[in-house]
């Protein structure tokens, strides 16, 4: 192998070491660096000398929660030249998996965007079994090579273009080994109790979480928040929080028209659709990204966007092949799985999923920086603690990195955001999916009239997977409670 692989480590160990140094924090947010001895318990308070709802980070003043899906980061960014990405020999990508019957198969390039083809799986026993005890090399248990396939900048150019601008985190795992529900339960309340799977009937079933979430948390201090949804909002996966907050969910178009006024709360966050700006296969990832890019273009040509904060991350790997072991974690709380425990696969939450894609993207955000600090989902509830000084939730939150070495709170270095590459969807819409327009990228008050074709709006869209079905069947569960998802 050539230099490629030193280069990348050196540099993904320099950007760790140096993190704390050029942070530049308020010196009142310094403490939160520190780390105790022990394990931090539910109720810890970043500052505990200072009461809860008290503002330790006052150069943000809004946050912005956005979680795509199903994809790994080395099914995205391997090929990036910064950060931990495959193995490379003259530029190629050299990380096997063993084949069952024999021989190994190497990462390759995806053919398309259009994610064709069997599907590959995050499930409780198929990520354990993907995960291997660490070896990562059962992604092809099933002889499913579409495991190994990968895609780079060509494919996606606003994202490698995001990369390559804003921090990336090459250490930020799923939450939980398991599926969508698990993960986005951990990313609002630092614990998905029982849940290892996508599934309605156990979902609705499970009791409000003894924490709260962090929506309950805002709440009690009087802090503004929305749920900016396409269709089905993120809140709606608690039940207590949706039938108390259904004001609280807006349309994506609003989204568009608050960035544009300015008129954000204190914390958003945003949902893809189920079926239509979904990265989860087979979902063409190219509209996924378009929707990433209004999203994030709209926040940069904000009023707001000077003292704004946005986490963009993946909820789960999607069975995509990586090739980092995920850590150990600390459980949330001493609730078990609802799965027996099998070999390889404990009923403990005791470890963290694969690893995901994840930025922070913010005028404070540090420049051409990779962040090789462990992170999971719910860094991003410690940091709404730390700026607000709020108790932890979980066992989980209360010991997860705050993700303050992505800032640099000494200067902006993106007081004038920079400009990124167009996504790669083309102006006319998908090819894999042409029944799915491209996302809007400004209210409709602001759009002009659609052009779509009755020919094209007629096509039929791919089959629904199984976990898109049944957040079809949660959307339809709120709707029949009189609770309908926001109009896009």
């Amino acid at each position: 192998m050539t230099n490629d692989v030193t280069r990348r480590r050196f540099l993904a160990g320099l950007g760790a070491a140096s993190g704390l140094a050029l942070t530049g924090l308020p010196a009142n947010a310094a403490d939160a660096l520190t780390p105790s001895t022990g394990i931090r318990q539910p109720g810890d308070r970043p500052f505990p000398h200072h009461p809860e709802g008290t503002d330790h980070l006052p150069r943000i003043d809004h946050i912005i929660i956005y979680m795509q899906e199903n994809h790994s980061y080395d099914s995205y960014y391997g090929m990036l030249p910064r950060g931990d990405g495959y193995y490379l020999d003259r530029g190629k990508p050299q990380n096997t998996n063993p084949l069952p019957g024999g021989g190994r198969l190497k990462v390759f390039h995806a053919p398309d965007t259009c994610q064709l083809g069997p599907g590959v799986s995050q499930s409780w026993v198929n990520t354990h079994t993907e995960v291997d005890n660490g070896r990562m090399n059962g992604f092809l248990f099933n002889g499913n090579s579409n495991a190994m396939r990968y895609w780079d900048g060509t494919d996606l150019p606003f994202y490698y273009s995001l990369a390559q601008t804003f921090p990336i985190c090459d250490r930020w795992f799923a939450s939980a080994p398991a599926q969508t529900y698990p993960n986005r339960l951990f990313l609002q309340a630092a614990t998905c109790q029982t849940l290892i799977a996508t599934d309605l009937t156990q979902l609705v079933a499970l009791p409000h979480p003894v924490g709260g979430t962090i929506w309950d948390k805002l709440d009690a201090f009087g802090i503004s928040w929305n749920d900016y949804a396409w269709d089905l909002p993120d809140i709606a996966l608690f039940t207590h929080t949706y039938a108390a907050h259904a004001s609280k969910v807006k349309s994506f178009d609003q989204f568009l028209t608050d960035c544009r006024s300015g008129a954000l709360p204190q914390v958003s966050i945003v949902s893809p659709g189920f079926n239509t700006y979904t990265e989860e296969n087979p979902a063409d990832i190219r509209l996924g990204e378009a929707y990433s890019s209004s999203i994030i273009n709209a926040v940069m040509g904000s009023p707001a966007w000077p003292n704004t904060a946005l986490f963009f991350m993946y909820d789960e790997h999607g069975g995509y092949y990586d090739h980092v072991r995920p850590p150990a974690a600390i459980p949330p709380d001493d609730i078990r799985p609802a799965v027996a425990a099998a070999p390889g696969a404990p009923d403990a939450w005791n470890s963290y999923g694969v690893r995901v894609p994840a930025f922070v993207i913010s005028p404070y955000a540090r420049a051409d920086y990779v962040s090789s600090v462990v992170h999971d989902h719910t860094s991003v509830l410690r940091f709404i603690e730390t700026k607000f000084n709020l108790g932890a939730l979980t066992r989980r939150d209360a010991n997860a990195d705050n993700l303050l070495d992505c800032f640099d709170f000494r200067h902006r270095s993106f007081r004038e955001p920079p400009t990124l590459a167009a996504p790669g969807l083309p102006a006319t819409g998908s090819t894999c999916t042409p029944a799915i327009a491209p996302p809007p990228t400004r209210p409709k008050a602001l759009a002009p009239a659609p052009t779509a074709t009755a020919e094209l709006a007629d096509t039929p869209l791919p089959p629904l997977t199984a976990s898109q079905v049944d957040r079809g069947a949660l959307l339809a569960h709120w709707q029949r409670q009189g609770l309908a998802a926001a109009a896009t």
